[in-house]
């Protein structure tokens, strides 16, 4: 007994050794493999941790070093905190999969102690972009209030792109929009990094000749357009066909189209082209009313048969809605200078009601101006998806429509405007049939041939050629920025919602999809969590500490009645 018992204990040793060797070894071969091998499991059940393979695809195609300036950096209460930690998350996940082609600064703007360099850096700021924002968040019951910069620019051999952090809908409480703005941060990002990194090759072709908006009443959306692909422009009637372009824009059309251009745009569509009508059904505008008024009639566009055989109904109609923009009228005069006051005007809607659609989820309110109603056909094979509505509180009123100023000033009657929602933006997919099945190729074709059916292909549809009108500034001749009030200083997201189409279109499996990317807010009980705070700290904080303690207790207790045993 004696003697056996040092072999004994040198056996257990030994054993203990080989055990912790083999422990030591295992960890370090895990992270070798580690090292070798990148993984991440994200058991979130919204996946917000999980990069979507067309990001991770261009990330591991970048050829040089892509740097990210964030200036949403600072001590910002809880809400924005978050939208600061998922931009850093984010951003930490592109560095695994760009193979060390990401280098991230955060910079905190109002940290600079001089006040006449601070006021000089944000107006650089401001002019790149980066605007800043006084955001309002609730902290233990208290509204808090923060000067933020929520944005980034995104460098890359020698370029740059402006990222807006703080996106989503500004009629959504703070709480939702932080929650939107976190849902789009990767496509923010990956967007911006794709523009500069990786411009496109395709060709988006502007149509005139049938009195369409000239070059300066969308330059803001061409001038934008340019910055992702190439964009042509020309007559429709001076050219043979549509070949080589990619996609084409329709805008406010106000003269007919022939049979002969309506076969190039046929054609066009048959052979896989993409098409965005942004076209009126009535005559209106509101230069046009003056103090006598007008009566809105429906454009002789000869559109409406091509249109509805691909599945859509542009109807001769226009809305009013309750929920609108405001328009300056004189409503006195003070000796001989006119009084003007901003006054809502129900024939120009804002447009907040929107699908989830990837082109239009998180969209911020769209100003529309004398917009008319859209109707689906059947078009066999075709995908139909509304994107756009007007509020529930509309009218729809069917030509000859009177329009005058004193409109403006009459007492509302909420008894006519139940019309509810009504669709003004759809989505067509699929393989259209040519408007010209079963006909010849009009005289003066380019081909006698008509293809009868067509390439799977899109068409978006929008019932206001204004959607995409900029605005012009009267005194010096500058166009505005597309969806810019400025009456009112207010900008909304008709820039957005044309460039989201226009990129869903053509680039539809890619990275325009991430938009679709949803996170689940699960707010706390605020009051619970006031009347209860003290309970959960301790809970949290000190149940641990005496679990921990009573555990090395007991521990400590049954080792020595063991080994006192053995004695």
């Amino acid at each position: 007994m004696v003697t056996e018992q040092p072999q004994t204990t040198q056996t257990k040793r030994s054993r203990d050794i080989t055990r912790f060797l083999a422990l030591v070894g295992g960890i370090v071969l895990l992270n070798i493999l580690a090292a070798s091998y990148f993984f991440r499991i994200d058991l979130t059940e919204d996946k917000r941790y999980t990069i979507a393979p067309v990001t991770k695809q261009m990330l591991t195609s970048l050829e040089d070093d892509v740097v990210v300036e964030v200036y949403l950096e600072g001590d910002f209460p809880a809400g924005f905190k978050r939208l600061q930690q998922s931009v850093r998350e984010t951003l930490n996940e592109f560095k695994q999969y760009a193979g060390g082609n990401i280098r991230t600064v955060f910079i905190d703007p109002t940290a600079i102690a001089n006040d006449t360099a601070r006021a000089h850096y944000f107006t650089q700021l401001a002019q790149k972009g980066i605007m800043p924002t006084n955001l309002r968040a609730s902290e233990e019951g208290k509204q808090v209030e923060r000067l933020v910069f929520p944005g980034a620019i995104v460098k890359y051999k020698g370029k740059e792109a402006t990222v807006n952090l703080l996106k989503g809908n500004l009629a959504a409480s703070a709480e939702q929009r932080l929650n939107q703005s976190v849902e789009g941060v990767e496509y923010e990002i990956a967007a911006a990094i794709r523009k500069i990194a990786f411009p496109a090759q395709k060709t988006i072709g502007y149509i005139m000749g049938q009195g369409q908006l000239d070059m300066q009443q969308v330059a803001d959306l061409v001038g934008s357009l340019g910055e992702y692909y190439r964009v042509a422009r020309g007559e429709l009637s001076q050219i043979p066909d549509l070949q080589g372009l990619d996609l084409i824009v329709v805008a406010k059309p106000t003269q007919p189209f022939s049979e002969l251009d309506k076969f190039k745009i046929d054609q066009f569509i048959m052979n896989g082209g993409k098409a965005v009508f942004f076209v009126d059904a009535l005559q209106a505008n509101l230069d046009s009313v003056g103090a006598g008024g007008m009566f809105a009639m429906p454009y002789n566009l000869n559109l409406d048969d091509l249109l509805f055989r691909y599945g859509v109904r542009l109807n001769p109609e226009m809305i009013m809605d309750l929920n609108s923009g405001f328009i300056p009228v004189v409503t006195g005069y003070m000796g001989d200078r006119p009084q003007t006051e901003m006054i809502s005007w129900r024939f120009y809607p804002l447009l907040n009601n929107f699908s989830q659609h990837p082109i239009t989820r998180n969209l911020d309110a769209v100003y529309s101006k004398f917009i008319g109603t859209l109707d689906t056909v059947r078009a066999d094979g075709i995908r139909k998806t509304p994107l756009v509505f007007t509020s529930n509180y509309s009218r729809v009123l069917q030509p000859p429509v009177p329009i005058t100023l004193e409109e403006a000033r009459m007492e509302v009657r909420p008894e006519q405007f139940m019309a509810g929602p009504q669709p003004v933006g759809y989505l067509l997919e699929g393989k259209f049939t040519s408007l010209f099945r079963n006909r010849r190729a009009p005289a003066g074709a380019s081909t006698t041939t008509v293809k009868e059916a067509g390439a799977e292909t899109k068409i978006a549809v929008f019932s206001d050629g204004d959607l995409v009108r900029n605005d012009v500034n009267p005194r010096t001749g500058q166009p505005y920025e597309l969806g810019f009030d400025r009456y009112n200083n207010v900008k909304f997201a008709n820039r957005e919602l044309a460039l989201n189409t226009i990129h869903f279109m053509l680039d539809g499996g890619g990275l325009i999809n991430v938009r679709s990317k949803e996170i689940k807010l699960r707010p706390l009980d605020k009051v619970r969590v006031k009347q209860e705070r003290t309970y959960w700290q301790l809970l949290n904080l000190v149940l641990p500490l005496v679990l921990l303690t009573i555990f090395g207790f007991t521990r400590f207790y049954l080792r020595k009645r063991k080994y006192e045993q053995k004695r």
